[in-house]
């Protein structure tokens, strides 16, 4: 399984079901679910699925407030230089969080196939 980063407010937005796309610089070929783990924290908050990645104009990303959450000034910025929705869908969020060896390094995506068996399988069960 995979573990995305994601920095606060937006993995609170993603587990609230408001923010359904996470906008990245590049596409992604992972589809199914993922853990999601709240930047700087080594915690795994949950699950969700990633069910789709489409790059986007500028004028659709600033057209698509209701899906990315991003407004205000950030919005009419382009994030990247190339604009990417990752598309999730059915964010769990677990009762308590749970602890993973961070990898030096690692800043988007995060490999848990070698965290603990017992922390696997608990993630496997949501």
């Amino acid at each position: 399984m995979k573990g995305l980063l994601i920095k606060s407010p937006w993995i609170e937005l993603i587990f609230q079901g408001k923010k359904t796309w996470e906008i990245r610089g590049s596409n992604t070929s992972i589809r199914g679910k993922i853990a999601l783990i709240k930047s700087g924290t080594s915690h795994i908050l949950g699950t969700v699925d990633v069910v789709d990645s489409k790059r986007l104009t500028l004028d659709k990303y600033e057209k698509s407030e209701q899906f990315h959450c991003i407004s205000g000034n950030n919005k009419f910025q382009a994030p990247y230089k190339r604009i990417h929705a990752w598309v999730l869908e059915n964010p769990q969020r677990f009762k308590e969080p749970v602890p993973y060896q961070h990898p030096q390094g690692a800043v988007i995506w995060v490999n848990l196939k070698d965290m603990k068996e017992e922390a696997r399988c608990y993630l496997m069960k949501r």
